[in-house]
């Protein structure tokens, strides 16, 4: 009953949820949301500056996250790269100054909170010519507007930046008097105006009062309460926002930092001052909101620019453009004609007659088209997700839950859609779809729950990235040496499969095309492969069965290919020639270095080989019949097996306890290629070895495995955001349901993107070796081009 009850539960499921299904309910989905972030930004606004200055929440004890974007973490070396040549005013009371402080130690960690604390501070860094006063100005009274004003005449420069604020003085000096709140509304709206002219030319901030604990509080300060705070923050509010209607300058209201207090407050020494997190909290929103605009971090969303279309971004547009409308010209004329030509039934003979049929080169036009079309579409979403500011982005934050609860759900998931293997061989087919579908839902859920800041997990996502690799070894090193066709034809397929979606990518969103790494890194092993078995004498398993003396030319190959990549690795001088020869540097450079191809490259320099050799190995015993591969039976003898699986999960756990127990990242990452294949080959011989687990696999991983490198390209901009380092927000103030969503909804575009893929590696290389070969010189003559408007658009921005 059980099983029948289980086999009925997927049944239903399948019946109602097709993946066409699925595709219509995300397309919906998606012009859903994007009418309403358009509305949205339309009638509300959209300037995440003004998010940023005014609401967020806490992930977590210390790590602020703004409303909607992304706040960047500036080091020493960024803020005096911003704040270069600039003189920064804070004025104000106590408050004020220990923001001050707060931010004067962004510009350099070693300063110390001394000096007179009812006194002018003075900081400066010559080295970047940066100057950062306090004014200490503990009422809103004429001696501030005194000082303020004298910054509006010609003849005094201004700041940079001004950040001012004060009122608790006021209460405490006045006990909180009705009078002195009176007073303070005169004198704000006789500052008011001077600050509106101030902003014409700087960067003003009025920095609204932080509510206080006052259980905390001693006896001289007790009339300093949150009620009065608020009176005299809806006072300066009111005052500011209604000088600044028939003003075009505006002063910036930090009122953010209420939100920040409220969380923290109860930590204060005092019960009137905040804790130092919350305080340096506020002087990073501030570095953030001067800083983002000029610096352009990619981790840092709030107030930055949509970034202008390059020439080839607009190229691109234009390209998709004209192939929706010619797709659509096309449909209205075949309809057109289906209509005139539809069977009918003459009326004199009483036969049907027959519809032309349309002639292949029109069918093939109208598919290429098509994808052309449907790809189009996507790539605007690709640009409205990560380039446009449409969609909001967040930070990442990891907890052990935000990672370990998802890879529960998705296990129980893989289990209940367990069906028997169509074969029971080795890797067959199935069981290495399912592979890589497990491992690539494991490092989604890495990637967005930011779990590369635990390191036992980063250890483990470094394997599954190996074992990738692995596969690349052992898959084209079994095709080549069953098949023996080393064939343009098959290496233009595998070439055009890898690097599609990469290459529509670096175009549409301005990216580098080494910036997605993993693709250079498989394409360049699988010419590595190919190179290395096609080159003379071409050894394939056909010819050394007819004579043994082959394997041991192979193996002189395969010691000949380990080397080279020794050599290789320890020679990046060498490495780094190879690569920054043109036209390689053009596809291998990042931020004008191979540095990062060549850090990519050596963290796994060894797996790939050990992927062609286990292959190799593995087929040899095959060949002579050294091992049991029928269903149901164990793959070797029963006692071998039982040896071979108690040493394959002994050395399972060995590493994972190794990796767990790792004291940093360079560490580990040393010893990574030498030892990763410990755990891959106990997985396999795990997975293998039985012979009931060799016979079943989870259609739920395989499925996800089918469309494995299109999921890991695609994270990039439409489940992930600003180039990884941050969250797509779809559904703001929903965290899981967002996830949920943009989940459903990347996963659909994956798998849309797989089939184009698909359809027009069909037409772009074709079998024939004379049209392959015509389509090979469009192909470079496309390069060219690129190549060339790539250079002009460089030499513009320079």
């Amino acid at each position: 009953m059980a099983a029948l009850a289980y086999t009925g539960g997927k049944r239903e499921i399948n019946y109602y949820f097709s993946v066409r299904s699925a595709k219509a309910l995300a397309l919906g989905a998606v012009l859903l949301l994007t009418a309403c972030h358009a509305a949205s930004r339309r009638y509300r606004g959209g300037d995440t500056c003004e998010y940023l200055l005014s609401s967020g929440r806490f992930l977590g004890e210390k790590v602020w996250q703004p409303h909607s974007c992304m706040m960047h973490k500036y080091k020493n070396s960024e803020a005096k790269s911003c704040l270069i040549d600039k003189h920064i005013v804070f004025i104000g009371d106590s408050r004020i100054r220990q923001l001050f402080y707060s931010f004067i130690k962004l510009i350099n960690p070693q300063v110390k909170e001394e000096g007179n604390k009812h006194g002018n501070i003075p900081f400066e860094d010559k080295s970047a010519s940066i100057k950062v006063d306090f004014l200490w100005y503990p009422e809103v009274n004429g001696s501030m507007r005194q000082r303020i004003k004298s910054w509006t005449e010609g003849s005094v420069a201004k700041p940079h930046i001004i950040v001012v604020g004060a009122a608790t003085w006021s209460i405490k000096i006045h006990n909180g008097s009705n009078e002195a709140l009176a007073q303070y509304k005169i004198n704000i709206t006789s500052i008011a105006p001077l600050l509106e002219k101030l902003a014409k030319s700087s960067d003003v901030y009025w920095v609204l009062q932080d509510p206080v604990y006052e259980d905390m509080l001693s006896e001289s300060r007790k009339m300093i309460t949150n009620e009065k705070i608020d009176a005299y923050n809806e006072a300066a509010v009111r005052i500011l926002n209604s000088s600044s209607r028939n003003s075009k300058a505006k002063v910036k209201v930090f009122s953010v930092s209420k939100l920040i207090a409220q969380e923290t407050i109860m930590k204060s020494a005092d019960g009137l001052h905040l804790p130092e997190s919350s305080r340096d909290t506020n002087a990073m929103i501030l570095m953030n909101v001067y800083c983002n605009k000029i610096m352009k971090p990619i981790d840092g969303s709030c107030c930055q620019p949509q970034p202008p279309l390059t020439l080839i971004q607009k190229m691109a547009f234009c390209f998709f453009t004209l192939s929706i409308i010619g797709y659509l010209i096309i449909s209205l004329i075949h309809r057109n004609n289906y209509r005139k030509n539809k069977s009918c039934t003459d009326l004199e003979s009483g036969e049907e007659k027959k519809p032309s049929i349309s002639t292949p080169n029109v069918s093939t036009l109208e598919m290429l088209l098509h994808c052309f079309c449907k790809l189009g579409l996507i790539m605007t979403y690709f640009y409205l997700c990560d380039r446009a500011n449409l969609f909001m982005k967040e930070n990442k934050f990891y907890t052990h839950s935000s990672f370990f609860i998802p890879i529960v759900y998705i296990l129980v998931l893989g289990v209940f859609y367990t069906e028997n293997t169509k074969e029971t061989k080795v890797l067959n087919r199935e069981q290495t779809d399912e592979w890589k579908g497990w491992m690539q839902l494991v490092i989604l859920i890495y990637h967005i729950s930011g779990a590369s800041t635990f390191l036992p997990v980063y250890m483990h996502i470094r394997v599954l990235v190996a074992a990738y690799l692995f596969q690349t070894g052992y898959g084209h090193f079994s095709y080549f040496w069953i098949k023996g066709d080393f064939g343009v034809y098959r290496v233009c397929q595998v070439l055009f499969r890898l690097n599609f979606l990469v290459v529509v990518l670096c175009i549409v969103m301005d990216r580098p095309y080494q910036f997605y790494y993993f693709v250079p890194l498989v394409t360049v092993w699988f010419m590595i492969i190919y190179v290395t078995l096609a080159m003379w004498p071409q050894i394939v398993q056909k010819k050394a069965n007819g004579n043994c003396l082959w394997h041991f030319g192979l193996l002189l190959k395969l010691i000949s290919l380990l080397t080279c990549i020794y050599f290789l690795s320890y020679s990046q001088g060498t490495f780094e020639k190879i690569f920054s020869f043109w036209p390689l540097s053009k596809c291998f450079e990042l931020n004008g270095n191979v540095y990062e191809w060549w850090f990519r490259w050596k963290l796994d320099r060894y797996v790939v080989f050990h992927g062609m050799l286990f292959a190799f190995i593995y087929l040899a015993l095959q060949k002579r019949q050294m091992i049991s591969e029928g269903k149901g039976d164990p793959l070797f003898s029963n006692r071998v097996s039982n040896v071979l699986l108690f040493i394959s999960v002994v050395s399972f756990l060995t590493y994972s306890i190794w990796a767990s127990s790792c004291k940093n990242k360079t560490e580990c990452n040393e010893l990574h290629p030498s030892v990763s294949v410990v755990q891959i080959l106990a997985f396999i011989l795990i997975r293998n070895i039985p012979g009931y687990v060799r016979s079943v696999y989870s259609s739920f991983f395989a499925w996800f495995g089918k469309i494995s490198l299109e999921l890991f390209i695609c994270q990039y901009h439409i489940w992930l955001a600003a180039d990884t380092k941050g969250i797509l927000v779809l559904i703001p103030g929903y965290p899981m349901f967002n996830v949920l969503v943009s989940t459903f909804i990347f996963v659909c575009v994956a798998h849309e993107i797989s089939q184009i893929t698909n359809d027009l590696a069909q037409i772009v290389v074709p079998k024939d070796n004379s049209t392959l070969l015509k389509r090979l010189l469009c192909i470079a003559g496309f390069f060219s081009g690129l190549h060339l408007f790539s250079a002009i658009q460089d030499q513009s921005r320079h």
